[in-house]
């Protein structure tokens, strides 16, 4: 099949999957989209890329991370400016979404302040800018009005685009979709993105949420007036996420994609939900095992099984050239600052010649590196109250508990072997969604959707609905609304769905 007939049968498929996922009983916001696009681009390449430009920098030469590319600068900062637009318009559930997650705060707040003693200042508050956008997208699809819905539709767009397209890339654009791996020597699937594990992280916590959405239409827990051809069209994408994960080739990914889908299949069985502390005794089962596995003693044995030498395909050797290179055990080099060091790099090519390494495949260690051992601390910290968060959430609205609990344990067993605690990193991006979810779900801005709306309720959605949603598209927009002018819209929309 030629690759122009491919792309209009994968097209056609893809508008085919948005048609059977549609739901007119429930309204999220339009900035939904935002977050969306967001996802796209973390999940694929840069905008510069796409637009003819250089490859994705940090990944190729390390002078590119230092020079960056002004397009993608300047994509990134209109979906931030936007953002914090909408953000601003919905100020008080912000307000209590975020005085609810402070541990994230705090680690926010001390990056900032890491950038003093970056040795590359500048690169590293442009850095922590960016970074900043993981927050903000995250805020907003956790203060949408329905914000179970607005979390299903945000699996739903961004799978539906990223999975067709790596598995197209990877059939029939090989120069797109395939790249030589210098870690093995040989070629490995990247698909829509650059990197054979950034392809895998991705499908993974994009899987997950299929999983997740499956569970919940199978129980019934939504869109019960269209549940055959949205549990169809979930299938659907269960089955090729499955079939990519795969192909992906990344073990981690797999792996983190095991634990968090025993803990979803887990937690929505009746047992679980009437016994919410046997959460912690199945968490701690897992957890243990594969730690176990793979670092006390039995780490030949993981290996092998998943297919991996004993040396886990060198990052034992890695972890044990770059840990001395930290230039302060107690701050770390500054926030996204090791890397741009060009000693190290020299350093590291001394130890372990002809590999260009940019990361330290391993999130702990990675933290260390850049925040020290203060960081390090801090990241435990955000870990551990997330899980005791999302453990408490699971027992107040079990249909958003499973699946944060399975992120934060897949997200602390992903980052043994991967570097996953990084600023826009797809792993980053879901374990802080899941950590600020169960804060938001403890303090009653998070909680379930709205049943769908019956037949006499439409009408009133019909004519409520028009007047919010314009002037939160022309904050998409424009970014100018003044808080004045939503009161004052609020007022005549009365509680009609007012965020």
């Amino acid at each position: 099949m030629s690759p122009l007939i491919a792309t209009f049968i994968y097209g056609v498929g893809i508008a085919g999957l948005f048609f059977l996922n549609r739901d007119t009983t429930i309204k999220t916001s339009g900035a939904l989209w935002l977050p969306v696009v967001y996802l796209w681009v973390l999940g694929s390449r840069p905008v510069s890329f796409w637009l003819g430009g250089t490859p994705p920098a940090g990944v190729w030469n390390a002078q590119a991370q230092l020079d960056g590319s002004p397009i993608d600068a300047a994509f990134y900062a209109v979906l931030l400016i936007l953002g914090l637009g909408i953000l601003i318009h919905r100020g008080h559930r912000v307000q209590k979404l975020l005085g609810a997650n402070w541990p994230i705060l705090v680690y926010f707040l001390f990056c900032l302040a890491s950038v003093i003693w970056s040795d590359f200042t500048f690169v590293a508050l442009k850095r922590w800018t960016k970074a900043i956008g993981d927050l903000v997208m995250i805020c907003i699809v956790l203060t949408d009005r329905q914000p179970l819905a607005a979390m299903s539709r945000l699996y739903s767009r961004t799978a539906f685009i990223l999975t067709p397209l790596s598995l197209l890339f990877i059939k029939y654009y090989p120069a797109l979709g395939r790249t030589y791996d210098p870690w093995t020597g040989q070629q490995s699937l990247t698909g829509v993105s650059y990197d054979k594990n950034i392809l895998g992280v991705v499908t993974f916590v994009l899987l997950s949420g299929s999983v997740w959405r499956v569970l919940r239409l199978l129980r019934s827990e939504e869109t019960p007036n269209h549940r055959g051809r949205v549990l169809f069209a979930q299938g659907v994408m269960l089955a090729l996420g499955i079939y990519l994960l795969f192909l992906s080739n990344s073990d981690t990914s797999c792996i983190s994609f095991f634990l968090a889908a025993v803990l979803m299949l887990a937690t929505s069985l009746r047992f679980f939900r009437r016994k919410p502390a046997a959460v912690h005794i199945l968490v701690l089962l897992l957890a243990t095992t594969v730690s176990s596995l793979l670092l006390l003693g039995g780490g030949a044995s993981m290996a092998h099984a998943v297919g991996r030498n004993s040396n886990l395909t060198g990052r034992t050797q890695i972890w044990a050239a770059v840990i001395p290179l930290c230039p302060n055990p107690l701050i770390g080099a500054g926030f996204e600052s090791f890397w741009l060091s060009p000693s190290v790099h020299t350093r590291l090519w001394d130890a372990i010649p002809g590999l260009p390494l940019n990361e330290a495949h391993d999130g702990y260690i990675e933290i260390y590196l850049e925040l020290g051992w203060l960081g390090l601390g801090l990241v435990g910290w955000i870990l551990v109250e997330g899980y005791r968060r999302s453990v408490a959430a699971f027992r107040r609205d079990p249909a958003w508990g499973g699946l944060l609990i399975g992120y934060i344990l897949s997200a602390a067993v992903y980052n043994v072997t991967e570097a996953g605690f990084r600023m826009m990193h797809p792993m980053w991006v879901f374990l802080l969604l899941a950590v600020v979810a169960s804060g938001g779900v403890m303090s009653g801005i998070v909680s379930k959707s709205a049943k769908p709306n019956r037949r006499g309720a439409r009408r009133t959605r019909r004519m409520m609905a028009p007047k919010w949603v314009a002037e939160e598209e022309a904050v998409v927009t424009a970014g100018t609304t003044s808080f004045s002018t939503f009161a004052r819209s609020c007022s005549a929309i009365g509680q009609g769905g007012c965020e």
